[in-house]
């Protein structure tokens, strides 16, 4: 048999492989599939990525109201985190089908924006939930099933939802007298920042060019 003659090697055994090198003929190995997942880890993320979707919309909607009643500099805030938020989805969904999993079909909640003050109450509601409680748990069951996948965006998501809080948060303390900032979103993690890393994103640790200012 000739050294040239290939041969598709699928669940060998170390001694089956050493006689078939032995012998001359080339081997091509299976690629490692990726470790069994838990339905719940899949559930877990596609809840993660309609919320993610949702809640970009929803802050969509809620930076209009603020340009209309005047808050410009919260409008942008909500530009910046409905940017952050799309980039979570995206995120959410290509762990989906790394996992193995299925995206599911589902609908945009409608949206009905209150005051800017009454959405900025809501915003900080919805990131502090998903601060202290959703990503928590999820995480703890991502890494139960050691889904490498599903932890990574579950904890850039969780990441830059805490900042987001805190901005929701000094925005309402000021409204009405918001100082003037800027707003920087990692394209990769959807990290939220008023200034631009000295050299990486804090929370995926990519350079600062990933960043995008949001206007």
């Amino acid at each position: 048999m000739g050294p040239c003659q290939g041969v598709a090697v699928m669940n060998m055994s170390i001694t089956s492989i050493v006689s078939a090198a032995a012998l001359g003929i080339a081997i091509v190995l299976a690629p490692a599939a990726h470790a069994a997942v838990s339905q719940k880890t899949l559930q877990n993320l596609n809840t993660a990525y309609q919320g993610e979707s949702n809640a970009s919309n929803r802050y969509a909607k809620f930076a209009i109201k603020a340009e209309e009643e005047g808050y410009a500099q919260v409008a942008k805030l909500f530009r910046a985190a409905s940017a952050a938020e799309a980039i979570h989805r995206e995120s959410h969904k290509a762990a989906i089908q790394e996992l193995g999993g299925t995206v599911d079909v589902f609908e945009l909640e409608a949206v009905t924006p209150a005051t800017t003050a009454e959405n900025l109450k809501a915003a900080i509601k919805g990131e502090t939930y998903e601060r202290d409680t959703m990503y928590p748990e999820f995480l703890a069951v991502a890494k139960s099933d050691n889904a490498r996948p599903a932890m990574k965006t579950l904890e850039w998501a969780r990441t830059a939802e805490k900042e987001h809080a805190m901005l929701y948060q000094d925005a309402l303390d000021n409204l009405g007298k918001n100082p003037t900032k800027d707003y920087f979103v990692c394209q990769v993690c959807g990290m939220t920042l008023t200034e631009l890393p000295t050299k990486k994103c804090p929370s995926c640790r990519r350079s600062r060019d990933e960043y995008k200012k949001i206007n």
